[in-house]
């Protein structure tokens, strides 16, 4: 499933790169334009990160956010900051068919796996955003990107796993906002370890060849900020590419 992806400041679309608030790029004050635009071009899933949230619990962008869910003909997953329980049954009163959960997921896995049975693992996606070291270790980083949690990501899905993980949202942070392609290695083999888990994959998509690549991969999404932003290409193309057979790159004999 293509997943289009937009982040807001102060109501206004944003992009930062690599996570760093001071290299941040405006793509406009209208989230409800590009979200119909993204449906109106048959998107079935989109993703909303509130970047206030993120920074400020007490800054999330609630009515904006309620107000752009409520018009929108395609469900949307949102994350942004999510700490506590009343984040969460905030953002899934404002509309949000999944709350997006990242370093409190971390820090604190046996609270997020109680949310995950009070309001269903379908309800809940973890957002684990990886360092890959020299040695091939994926550390999530937590605290915007900020800090090495020192868990790596598999320890953490197989924490989550018994509480019926169904989502995770994974990036790898050297990809992130650079359109120089995704870690296709990366996810092979997380979806190959833990099939059960749908894989949403993101960072560094440039252009319709790096959808292309994840063909095969076993993930189950592909979030799509900046190429769409920056018209790398649209969504209609994207659908269209992850729904078309995969090209062969090599010549196969016969049965």
């Amino acid at each position: 499933m293509i997943i289009p992806a937009i982040d807001l400041i102060n109501g206004q679309v944003v992009r930062l790169y690599q996570g760093d608030y001071g290299q941040k790029t405006a793509y406009g004050d209208s989230p409800q334009a590009r979200f119909d635009d993204y449906v109106a071009q048959g998107a079935a899933q989109l993703h909303l990160v509130d970047l206030d949230g993120a920074k400020d619990a007490k800054a999330r962008q609630l009515p904006l956010l309620t107000r752009l869910l409520a018009a929108t003909g395609a469900p949307v997953q949102v994350g942004g900051g999510v700490r506590t329980e009343q984040d969460v049954a905030d953002l899934l009163a404002a509309g949000a068919n999944r709350v997006v959960i990242g370093s409190t997921a971390v820090k604190s896995p046996d609270l997020v796996a109680s949310w995950m049975e009070k309001y269903g693992p379908e309800r809940i996606v973890l957002a684990l955003d990886v360092n890959i070291d020299e040695e091939g270790n994926r550390h999530i980083a937590v605290a915007g990107w900020q800090e090495n949690s020192g868990v790596t990501i598999e320890a953490l899905i197989e924490r989550f796993l018994p509480a019926g993980l169904k989502h995770v949202l994974c990036t790898d942070i050297s990809r992130d906002g650079t359109l120089a392609g995704t870690n296709v290695a990366l996810y092979r083999d997380l979806c190959a370890r833990y099939p059960s888990v749908g894989f949403q994959a993101s960072g560094g998509i440039g252009g319709i060849e790096d959808i292309e690549a994840l063909k095969g991969s076993g993930v189950r999404g592909i979030i799509l900020g900046r190429a769409l932003l920056e018209g790398k290409f649209d969504v209609a193309d994207a659908i269209a590419c992850w729904a078309a057979p995969a090209a062969s790159t090599t010549a196969t004999g016969g049965n």
